[in-house]
């Protein structure tokens, strides 16, 4: 199975304060969030992490992979020094990724595009830095943490999620 999320910001307290998330204590939001990646992801899996994973803090990073399951793939986001990005425990490290997926052409990176790849021909932009707060637009989605439950995400159920949003509205236009 391959799976996506962003926007962890292990160890850093200010997601407690600034995206409101619902724990009291940086420890308790950090086990919260690796038992939700580990009963999804199962350690033959594949995981693309689209930025923002963890704060500087020496061996942090190392620590963090070493307890999440699955094959890791970051995509660089801006909170993601050399403290994550030269980390023990990726499998690759890069800005930008395009993926084929079940015939969807995935255009991974940290930050939304107005614009990507193929566009025209249906390519899925598939970003995080946005905690959840930018307007969901055709073919984009945030996968940060925020918006997903804290819990990483797979192709199917964004798919699925969008399409039957979009048939609730058509619905409510026909009536």
């Amino acid at each position: 199975m391959i799976y996506f999320t962003s926007d962890t910001h292990f160890g850093d307290a200010r997601v407690l304060r600034i995206d409101r998330r619902p724990f009291s204590t940086v420890p308790d939001h950090d086990a919260a969030l690796i038992s939700n990646w580990n009963s999804r992801v199962l350690p033959g899996d594949e995981i693309w992490r689209l930025g923002d994973f963890a704060v500087k803090r020496a061996g942090f990073a190392e620590q963090l992979l070493s307890q999440l399951h699955g094959e890791k793939y970051l995509i660089i986001g801006n909170n993601d020094l050399a403290e994550t990005t030269c980390a023990t425990g990726w499998a690759s490290v890069q800005h930008y990724a395009e993926l084929t997926i079940d015939g969807h052409r995935l255009i991974l990176c940290h930050y939304a595009f107005r614009t990507c790849n193929q566009m025209g021909k249906g390519s899925i932009n598939l970003h995080g830095h946005s905690h959840g707060r930018l307007k969901p637009m055709p073919r984009q989605f945030d996968l940060g943490v925020d918006p997903r439950s804290l819990r990483p995400t797979t192709l199917p159920e964004l798919l699925t999620k969008r399409t039957r949003s979009m048939q609730r509205k058509d619905s409510a236009h026909a009536g």
